[in-house]
């Protein structure tokens, strides 16, 4: 019997299983976020400094309901090497990623105000959205799949194999989403969501169906958002 076709550049996951025939599902999306002119023009280090600032602002916002998210995980999962990893990838959060943030918003001349509180474009106001409600239904896998979807896809176009920009501003937002431990904190992700992941068939598979294909949705206008005239058109 032949192996099953896996998502072999970024994942090891195979085409029939749940996150699988989900990615599968939301190819065009998926791929148009992977293959941004965004990704282009960062690994290219021609990204402009308007630009990095307003998406870097627009994303800062994401951070707490995301350490959310990382704490329900902990309270719900039925495993304790799971309840582990999810805690050593807080602590993760705090020290690297916050870092980068603030080096940046000080480096790009971003004022302390928008950091704290921007007005939201409408992507990362559905986006915050989705999380919180994740976050507070203490629902295992509805908390894997917003998980899922925001490395997965980040991983897929954080593993492009091109050499990378010089500048840190452009190099530390590539280097935060590739490399061996976010490609096995991703796994990890996404092993367990097919494990725990109820048939696509049934009642909960089909509710969480359609928060992946939002989500992923809300991924691609969050990208498109970064180069709006205006972030509320």
């Amino acid at each position: 019997m032949s192996s099953p076709t896996t998502f072999s550049t970024t994942a090891d996951v195979a085409a029939d299983s749940f996150a699988g025939e989900l990615r599968l599902a939301t190819a065009e999306d998926w791929d148009a976020s992977v293959n941004h002119r965004f990704v282009d023009e960062l690994f290219d280090g021609t990204l402009s400094d308007e630009v990095l600032a307003r998406y870097l602002v627009q994303d800062y916002q994401f951070f707490d309901a995301f350490v959310a998210m990382l704490g329900a995980c902990v309270a719900t999962t039925d495993s304790k090497p799971a309840r582990l990893r999810f805690s050593a990838q807080l602590g993760m959060l705090a020290a690297d990623e916050d870092g980068y943030f603030q080096q940046s918003f000080a480096e790009l001349g971003v004022p302390a105000s928008d950091v704290t509180s921007p007005e939201l474009a409408g992507p990362t106001e559905e986006f915050i959205a989705q999380m919180w409600e994740v976050a507070r239904s203490r629902d295992y896998a509805d908390l894997l799949v917003v998980l899922v979807i925001a490395e997965w896809l980040y991983l897929d176009w954080g593993q492009r194999d091109l050499p990378l920009p010089e500048a840190a501003k452009h190099r530390g937002w590539i280097d935060l989403h590739r490399g061996e431990d976010f490609r096995a904190w991703t796994q990890f992700l996404i092993d367990e969501l097919n494990r725990v992941a109820p048939p696509l068939e049934s009642d909960d598979g089909a509710r969480l169906s359609a928060r992946w294909k939002r989500v992923v949705a809300i991924e691609r206008a969050f990208f498109d958002a970064a180069y709006a005239s205006s972030y509320f058109d």
